[in-house]
C-alpha cells in the first residue's frame, strides 16, 4: 500500500518540490519499519502466545526487501542517474551510503533464500542462523538513517528504541532458555534417594 500510494502521489505530482528527495525517504522508511515489524513477530509470538502470526513473517520480511529494492534503485537511478563512477565516489565519501548498502547487501541472502526449497536446502538450524543477518541489516538501517539526516534524529532514534527493545527481549528469552537446561539436565542425572 505505501508504493501504490507513492505511486499514485507521483502520478499526480503532490510528492512537492523535491520528488527524489521524498520517494528516497519514503522508500527508506518502510525498509526499517517493514524490518522492525519482521523482527518483532518472534517476540510478539512468545510474549503473547500467538502462534500463527509466524507465517507472516516471510512475507513482511520481503515487503522490507522490496522497499529497501526501490530506495536503492531511487538513488542509482533517479538521483545518480547511473553515474557509476559518481556512485562509487558518493559509496566512499559518505559512510551513510556505506551503511545503507552494507544493508541492502545483508538483506539480499535473506530474500535470495526465502523459499522452502532453500530452508529445505540449508536445513532449518542453517537456515534461521543466516536469517539472524536480519538484526546486523536492521542496525545498518538505523546507522544509516542517524548518519543522514543533519540535525533532527528523532526518527533514527525512534526506530533505534524499538530494534534495542526487540533485542533485549531476544536476548532476555535466550538468557532464560539457557538457564532452564543446565537444571533439567541436573534434575535427569540426579540420583533418586527416596
Amino acid at each position: 500500500m505505501p508504493a501504490v500510494l507513492l505511486a499514485w502521489d507521483a502520478f499526480h505530482e503532490a510528492l512537492g518540490p523535491n520528488p527524489i528527495s521524498e520517494i528516497t525517504h519514503t522508500t527508506g522508511d518502510w525498509t526499517i519499519r517493514f524490518l522492525l515489524i519482521t523482527l518483532a513477530i518472534t517476540p510478539l509470538r512468545k510474549l503473547t502466545g500467538w502462534n500463527a502470526i509466524i507465517r507472516y513473517r516471510r512475507m513482511l520480511g520481503l515487503f522490507a526487501f522490496f522497499y529497501v529494492t526501490l530506495h536503492l534503485l531511487t538513488y542509482v537511478v533517479l538521483d545518480q542517474d547511473l553515474g557509476w563512477k559518481y556512485i562509487g565516489a558518493d559509496i566512499a565519501k559518505r559512510p551513510y551510503i556505506t551503511m545503507g548498502l552494507l544493508g541492502f547487501t545483508l538483506l539480499l541472502p535473506l530474500a535470495i533464500t526465502s523459499t522452502t526449497g532453500w530452508i529445505r536446502r540449508l536445513g532449518g538450524k542453517r537456515w534461521q542462523q543466516l536469517h539472524r543477518l536480519s538484526y546486523a541489516a536492521a542496525i545498518a538501517g538505523v546507522v544509516h538513517y542517524w548518519w543522514l539526516v543533519k540535525s533532527d534524529i528523532s526518527s533514527p532514534l525512534k526506530y533505534g528504541a524499538i530494534l534495542t527493545a526487540l533485542f533485549a527481549i531476544r536476548l532476555w528469552y535466550a538468557a532464560r532458555r539457557r538457564s532452564a537446561v543446565p537444571s533439567q539436565a541436573t534434575r535427569a542425572v540426579a540420583p533418586n534417594v527416596s
